[in-house]
């Protein structure tokens, strides 16, 4: 299991993952989609945007699937809330 934490708003979300934090911009494609776009990359691999699509949702969490745009390749994984 990988954990992440990010705080996200309509236009930015800011993540800390293993030490390090990045912040995206974050563009929404509708109410379950949305592309982040790493604002400061730190090498050609995070330049490359990333297609977000929320499969499902429960009361705090959500399932999500993920992959670089343009890339039929996905992954899954889950979000859940840990504060307000």
């Amino acid at each position: 299991m990988v954990v992440s934490t990010f705080y996200r708003n309509d236009t930015l979300e800011i993540d800390t993952f293993q030490g390090s934090v990045d912040t995206s911009s974050v563009r929404w494609l509708n109410d379950c989609e949305y592309i982040i776009k790493n604002l400061h990359p730190k090498n050609i691999a995070e330049r490359k945007p990333l297609h977000i699509k929320i499969l499902t949702t429960k009361q705090d969490s959500y399932t999500f699937e993920y992959g670089l745009v343009g890339d039929p390749k996905k992954k899954k994984g889950t979000v859940t809330k840990i504060e307000n």
